[in-house]
């Protein structure tokens, strides 16, 4: 079949590409910014086009039989308005192409309630769906289990940094959770069947409350009993603030999810396993699959490969005269006995739990100060502990562009009153080591954005000027050593 997948750059979506090839479906991916798909392994066996599910999707859809719509505007401030214009629009297209059928996973939800923001939002994107001319099947599914998920990184980092919990009621409400594994082989699934124009519940075998999953969790993962203390008033955006504190999932995208688990959200039908037979996983194999999954660093996709809303999206500006606007460099070097390549693998492997070379402290204020505004903070880490590619979150910046070998360039995407950009160089020396060059870019806005940059210009030596050092003699320190 030939295929169209939007949020290619997605979660699901990432994941579902390379399933779909392997069944021999030829599949096109829509996307805003192509470069993110530069490196994955899977590039060269797709077409990518660049767009938007807003815009004229009419080149897009030319010859596509399925579209898998796997878009979701979760973490903006009109979500559910932008999600219908979106749904609405990609419907119309898919008439005009006169495509086959559409495939959407949206939310598990319950009957006759009013539901949350995020939940009804899910629904009526498939409602649009359904009432098109073209054939939809709509899966519903409630938590997915897999690693790198924003619902599994939130449970996980609950339960391991919290060995007393104080819990809200809802998590005694009931949840069927379903593992990414199958929620991939329904989508897979799905591209093939006919004739059908439906939603359909979809579910692992266990039903469990909120606070059983946590507490499974506890004993799979191995760790020592997790005590509870229920505290009833403590509401779903009072809990969003805990979750932003604790767990590297940020308020905006945790107080939706957190609304929607208000609901019990069980599967009322299981027709699916008579349209799409297959046994599924049960909770507890699906937990160590992801804790393997996360222990071997083989997370395919992450909830943090979306981009952020209200962070700089474009790249760094080149024009030599920036326009006649304003704009603040820090630039540092330093030379090495290292060999480039040994300085290239520090400065790859930046981030994460290795961390900034430098003031670690000022670093983890930072992010606290990130968070506290509604920023990512430091704790999105990174997927690898070794490789970054283009357009993957790293702590509170976005690779922007890597030349591997020479440059990596990061975007930052914590709560600044402007544009700001790091650039990290290497370079061979005549006969003998390397230089390393450090640029910091800040674009500011407004008076906001210059008093913010003279107000840290102080700690740049420190910071910047440590990191410059520390990088350096990192490579040195280890300069015989290098990776496979």
């Amino acid at each position: 079949m030939r295929c169209l997948v939007t949020g290619a750059t997605g979660y699901l979506g990432g994941r579902l590409v390379p399933r779909l090839l392997a069944e021999g479906h030829q599949v096109r991916c829509l996307v805003r910014s192509p470069e993110k798909l530069r490196d994955v392994p899977w590039a060269a066996d797709v077409e990518i086009v660049r767009g938007d599910v807003l815009d004229d999707l009419d080149e897009a859809m030319r010859d596509v039989e399925v579209v898998h719509y796997l878009v979701h505007s979760l973490n903006s401030k009109d979500f559910a308005n932008a999600d219908k214009k979106a749904a609405e629009n990609t419907a119309r297209a898919a008439e005009r192409a006169n495509v086959q059928r559409i495939v959407y996973l949206g939310g598990l939800h319950p009957e006759h309630t009013e539901l949350s923001p995020h939940l009804a939002s899910r629904k009526e994107v498939g409602d649009v769906f359904l009432a098109s001319k073209v054939p939809a099947i709509v899966l519903q599914a409630a938590v997915i289990i897999g690693s790198g998920s924003a619902s599994f990184e939130m449970l996980r980092y609950l339960t391991e940094r919290l060995p007393v919990m104080i819990t809200p009621r809802w998590v005694h409400n009931r949840i069927q959770p379903i593992a990414v594994r199958d929620v991939l082989r329904y989508l897979v699934d799905a591209t093939t069947r006919e004739n059908t124009n439906r939603t359909f519940d979809i579910g692992g075998p266990d039903v469990l409350t909120y606070l059983d999953m946590m507490l499974r969790y506890a004993k799979v993962a191995g760790l020592p009993k997790r005590r509870v203390v229920p505290v009833p008033f403590l509401t779903p955006r009072l809990s969003s603030h805990w979750v932003n504190v604790v767990t590297p999932v940020p308020k905006s995208i945790a107080k939706p999810l957190i609304e929607s688990l208000v609901h019990e959200v069980v599967c009322r039908e299981n027709d699916i396993r008579e349209v799409l037979p297959g046994d599924n996983v049960g909770y507890d194999k699906a937990v160590a699959l992801a804790l393997a999954k996360t222990r071997d660093a083989d997370v395919e996709t992450r909830w943090s490969g979306a981009s952020t809303p209200g962070a700089a999206s474009e790249p760094l500006p080149t024009d030599p005269d920036w326009s006649g606007g304003s704009v603040y460099t820090d630039e540092r070097e330093h030379r090495t006995t290292a060999s480039p390549d040994r300085l290239w693998d520090v400065v790859e492997g930046i981030g994460g739990e290795r961390g900034w070379y430098s003031f670690p402290l000022a670093w983890a204020v930072r992010g606290w100060m990130d968070r506290l505004v509604g920023g990512v903070g430091l704790r999105r880490g990174r997927r690898d502990p070794q490789r970054l590619h283009v357009g993957e979150a790293l702590d509170f910046w976005r690779v922007e562009e890597i030349e591997r070998g020479r440059l990596l360039r990061l975007r930052a995407e914590m709560k600044v009153p402007g544009k700001a950009w790091l650039e990290l160089r290497v370079a061979a020396n005549e006969g003998y080591g390397s230089t390393y060059r450090q640029r910091a870019v800040f674009v500011p806005k407004g008076l906001a954005g210059h008093l913010y940059w003279w107000a840290v210009w102080p700690f740049h030596g420190i910071v910047f000027g440590g990191m410059v050092r520390n990088i350096a003699n990192e490579a040195e320190l280890h300069k015989n050593f290098r990776k496979s």
